[in-house]
Parts: C-alpha cells; sequence; structure tokens
C-alpha cells in the first residue's frame, strides 16, 4: 500500500508571483483605480451633449397679487367705457407656480470640453503606469519574501545538521568522562552548547512560521495557509553591461512615464485655462407653462442662442494661465529630476549586485573551508589528537560560516530583484 504524506505543497517562485498579482490586495486597489479613471472619462464626453433640465416650483401665496384694469384702458365700444368700471382680477387662487424645461447644447464650450476629456484620458494612462509600478513593487517583495523563507529553511537545515554534530561531541566526550579522559566540566561545557543549539532551532523555527503568515498575507491568501519552497537556483554570474541597463530602465520604468503623462497634462491644464477667455455660447430650448394661473399664458416655447461672458474679471484668468504656465516648468523640471534618479537607481543597485556576488563567493568558500576542518578536527578528537575546546571552537566557526552565507545568499537574491526592479521588470 502507498503512503500518503502530510507534507504541504510547493509553491515555485513563479507560481507565488501570479498568485500575488491576482490578489494582492493593494494591488488590485491600483486596478481599480484604471476602471475608476476610465469611468471619469465617459462622464467627462457627456458634456459634449445637449443638457437637459427641469424645473418646477409650488407654492402658496402670502399675500392676494392681482391685476388691476382700470376702466376703459381697453377703449369705448359703442361710446362705452371697456371695462366700465375698475376690475381686479386675481392672478391665482391656492396652490401655484411653474414648471420650466430647458435643453442647452454646448457650442463654443466644445473645445474646452474635448481638453477636459483628453486630461481625463491621460489620468488613465497615470493610473495604468501607477499600476505597473504596483506590481513591479509586489513582484519583488515577493521575491524577497521567498527568498528570506528559502534562507530561513536553509538555516533550520543547517542548525539541525549542527545539533547532530553537538549530539555526536556529547556521545565521544561522554564515553571519554567515564573514561576519565575528560574533565567533567567540559562534558558541561559540550551539553550547554547542544542547549543552545536546540534553543536557536526553536527560534528558527517560529522566524520561519512568522515569515510565512507575512508571505501569505502579501500573497492575499489565508495566513495559515501550509506551502514548502523550491530551492533556488545558483547565482547567476550573466548580466547586462550597465549601459544597456541605464536604457533599459530609461524605456521601462513606470516612474518615468508618469513623469511625462504629467508633463502633457500639465500642458493640457494650462490650455484649459486659456479657454476661460473664450465666451459660452450655446443654443438653448426652454419651455415654460404656469401652474394655476387664469390670466398668464399656459405654453411658452422659445429657442435662440445663450451666452455668458465675464468682460472683465481683475486679471483673474490672465493670473491663473500664468500660474498654469509655472505648473508646466515644474512638471518639466519633474521629468529630468525622474530619469536623474532612474539613472541613479540603475546605477546603485547594479553595483550592489555585484559586491553582493561578491560577497557571495567569499562566503561559500569559507563555508567549505570551515566544514572540512570541522571534519578533520572531530576525526583528531575521537583519536585524541586534540582537546575538545578545539572542537567545540571549530563547530562555532561552522555556525557562524553558515550563517554568513546564508546572509550573503539572502542579500544576493535581493539585490537581483532590486536590480531587475531598477530595470522595470517583474
Amino acid at each position: 500500500m502507498g503512503q500518503t504524506t502530510d507534507q504541504p505543497q510547493e509553491l515555485a517562485l513563479v507560481d507565488a508571483i501570479q498568485i500575488a498579482l491576482g490578489n494582492n490586495r493593494p494591488t488590485q486597489i491600483a486596478r481599480l483605480d484604471i476602471a475608476k479613471s476610465a469611468w471619469e472619462v465617459a462622464e467627462a464626453k457627456t458634456h459634449r451633449f445637449p443638457e437637459i433640465k427641469t424645473e418646477l416650483l409650488a407654492s402658496g401665496n402670502i399675500n392676494s397679487p392681482s391685476f388691476t384694469f382700470q376702466k376703459g384702458i381697453f377703449g369705448t365700444v359703442d361710446n362705452q367705457p371697456v371695462p366700465s368700471t375698475d376690475r381686479k382680477i386675481p392672478l391665482s387662487s391656492g396652490l401655484t407656480g411653474y414648471a420650466i424645461v430647458t435643453v442647452a447644447q454646448p457650442i463654443s464650450q466644445l473645445y474646452q470640453i474635448h481638453l477636459a476629456v483628453r486630461e481625463k484620458e491621460l489620468s488613465v494612462d497615470l493610473a495604468g503606469e501607477k499600476y505597473q509600478q504596483k506590481r513591479q513593487t509586489t513582484v519583488v517583495d515577493v521575491k524577497q519574501g521567498y527568498y528570506a523563507i528559502v534562507q530561513s529553511e536553509s538555516a533550520l537545515e543547517s542548525e539541525q545538521a549542527l545539533i547532530k554534530e553537538y549530539e555526536e561531541t556529547d556521545r565521544v566526550t561522554t564515553d571519554y568522562l567515564n573514561k576519565e579522559s575528560v574533565l567533567k566540566s567540559d562534558s558541561l561545557q559540550v551539553k550547554a552548547q547542544l542547549a543552545q543549539a536546540r534553543h536557536q532551532l526553536i527560534t528558527l523555527r517560529d522566524d520561519l512560521q512568522t515569515q510565512k503568515e507575512h508571505f501569505n498575507d502579501l500573497l492575499g491568501r489565508d495566513l495559515d495557509t501550509p506551502f514548502r519552497t523550491q530551492p533556488v537556483p545558483p547565482a547567476s554570474t550573466d548580466e547586462m553591461d550597465l549601459k544597456a541597463a541605464r536604457k533599459t530602465a530609461l524605456e521601462q520604468r513606470p516612474e518615468l512615464k508618469e513623469a511625462k503623462i504629467n508633463v502633457e497634462k500639465a500642458g493640457y491644464d494650462r490650455s484649459l485655462a486659456k479657454a476661460d477667455f473664450i465666451p459660452g455660447i450655446g443654443a438653448q430650448l426652454e419651455y415654460l407653462t404656469p401652474i394655476n394661473t387664469q390670466i398668464l399664458p399656459q405654453n411658452i416655447l422659445s429657442v435662440g442662442l445663450k451666452m455668458t461672458w465675464e468682460p472683465y474679471e481683475w486679471g483673474r484668468r490672465k493670473d491663473n494661465v500664468k500660474g498654469k504656465d509655472i505648473q508646466v516648468q515644474q512638471s518639466q523640471y519633474q521629468l529630468d529630476q525622474t530619469r536623474s534618479q532612474v539613472l541613479l537607481d540603475v546605477d546603485n543597485t547594479f553595483r550592489k549586485l555585484a559586491e553582493s556576488r561578491s560577497m557571495l563567493e567569499v562566503a561559500q568558500a569559507a563555508r567549505e573551508a570551515a566544514k572540512e576542518k570541522l571534519r578533520e578536527v572531530n576525526d583528531q578528537f575521537k583519536q585524541v589528537a586534540v582537546l575538545l575546546r578545539d572542537v567545540l571552537k571549530q563547530e562555532a566557526t561552522v555556525a557562524n560560516a553558515d550563517h554568513e552565507y546564508e546572509e550573503s545568499l539572502l542579500a544576493f537574491w535581493n539585490a537581483k530583484a532590486e536590480f531587475e526592479k531598477a530595470l522595470g521588470e517583474e
């Protein structure tokens, strides 16, 4: 019969990235910003069409408004004045009011509406670049979190191997103590080292569990979802040169694209400010009907052109345009600054990656040398060729070398992830 295992499902880095891009909450918020901006474009486009307004008023009169027709105001008929006496006719009685329906089609304002729509469309592009930037940040966070878990798992394995070394040393020391070849204090020192290593193992397991919970949160899933990582590939040596890296970053970095969009948005904002000088001219149709009146016309329909314009506003529009000119200059400066920051980021991460690769080679060589030395010292200790303190010292050296190697490996993969982010890659 086959045996079932309770091992958690293996999670590859590429799968973790896809899960995070689909479920990570801040990333989804950034994605929804694109849809929100698109709806704002649709709303802005509706201003091109006729605007239909309805106004209703119902009220009760506090006083008694009326029309008074004086005697003979309409002339005479058969030498009799019309009206023959002063006549007072009430305007209405009880509830009164009016209903107005207005249909207004903008004409000169269509240019301003076009500018506003284009500015909103740029906001969609800007939201798209912000979403892309958030995706890249999420990918880097996933990579670094994954590498940290791999490093912790490797450190856990190294600590377990070290405990086995301590247990073997404890066994040999106990045997020597029974033969009175070592002091009891030496045996107690070994047991203390073994207890310390076991405590360190517990700490590493707790830290690993915490890291996995944070990683599950980053992936937007239940914190207790079990998984195990895959071994990361060895450190690669093939990297693009700095010149090619700079070119790639200038083509791909979303921050640079955002800055370019902001320059264009500032230009449209300035054009909108200048468009305020154009009088507002539009076609308008209006229908009015009074409610509960006996003397006023019941249906009034009119059509024509309507112009709204403020001929003198104490220089407000001119000052607004000047302010927008400054905004355009600021956006251009920001574009130049962003470009400079992108290049600095590429240069810095490129050098950090080279440094971390070199440091990893040093740590790997030191680790291999320490492990080989420990093997030799253990053999010599079994042959009573070295003292116990030499064994303990070398075991501590191995533990330190393992720690430095794991730290160097994590630093390398973190540096590589930062370099890929600096290039604008996922």
